[in-house]
């Protein structure tokens, strides 16, 4: 494997890490005052913007531009189809709300990495750049 593709890995790793960490912290904070489903929507919605920024900025050095935008809302929506079916599904299977995103996280992830990476690495447009 290249050096620069092990650096990229390593930088989605650790911007998917704290996504997720503030996905799961969010979610936590608001199963208890809203339907659970609704609560893991919500921390999913907020941590797309910081994963947004921090995945062009960070992991793939890139600028952020309206068209790597509505990229990465096709591939987070197809995301979080993936994640609400996994969450729906494990419930019904009993796992408990406070654990089930971690099974929901275990393949979603992998599968989210595929669809930004593709995103990232194939929109090579620098045009329409979004202020940060």
């Amino acid at each position: 494997m290249k050096k620069r593709a092990i650096g990229e890995m390593l930088r989605f790793v650790v911007v998917g890490v704290l996504a997720t960490l503030l996905h799961y912290g969010l979610y936590y904070a608001l199963m208890y005052v809203v339907w659970a489903t609704l609560a893991y929507a919500a921390g999913y919605v907020l941590s797309f913007v910081f994963n947004f920024f921090a995945t062009a900025y960070f992991t793939f050095r890139t600028t952020p531009t309206w068209k790597r935008l509505a990229g990465m809302l096709g591939a987070h929506g197809i995301n979080f189809l993936l994640h609400m079916a996994l969450f729906q599904l494990f419930l019904w299977a009993g796992i408990s709300k406070t654990l089930v995103p971690l099974p929901v996280y275990a393949i979603a992830v992998p599968v989210n990495f595929l669809l930004v990476r593709y995103v990232f690495k194939s929109l090579k447009s620098h045009a329409n750049t979004i202020s940060a």
